[in-house]
């Protein structure tokens, strides 16, 4: 059975947003045991990546599994951290220091990040909204521009 749209529906509501931020470190550990192939919803069926950064202030890899889009051989990736005021930690992370690797299934890739411009995110946002649905309504509640990145790869 096929969840994703329900899930997608319900990615968009306040709730939903609170239980995914309690169960993000569960979803990682889930994730990087199943090689992808699980989360905490079941059988994964939206495409996610796992984000390997270098802490901007600790120096130490972290990790970070998110939803994606294609973009040519690269991938893109928005900084909604669920509508919350600030932005997530990957995010200014990738700002510091734009050489990360990307985990998809058993494929691991070092990849440098860009920061998309105005233009680039009109252009790249249908494509992530069309993934998750609920980044528009993240960005409302957010009350900041969400950070739009490409990855490309290193």
């Amino acid at each position: 059975m096929d969840l994703t749209p329900t899930v997608r529906r319900l990615g968009r509501t306040r709730w939903f947003a609170r239980l995914g931020r309690a169960c993000a470190g569960v979803d990682r550990r889930l994730h990087k045991a199943t090689r992808g192939r699980w989360s905490v919803l079941g059988p994964v069926t939206l495409p996610q990546l796992v984000l390997t950064t270098t802490g901007r202030r600790s120096g130490e890899p972290r990790e970070a599994v998110l939803l994606y889009a294609a973009d040519g051989d690269g991938w893109v990736l928005i900084g909604s951290n669920w509508g919350q005021e600030h932005h997530p930690a990957w995010s200014g992370n990738l700002l510091a220091d734009p050489r990360a690797t990307v985990t998809i299934g058993d494929l691991t890739r070092p990849v440098v990040a860009s920061l998309a411009d105005a233009d680039e995110c009109q252009r790249l946002l249908p494509a992530l909204l069309a993934v998750w649905p609920g980044y528009a309504d993240y960005a409302a509640r957010a009350g900041r521009e969400l950070r739009v990145f490409r990855l490309a790869p290193a």
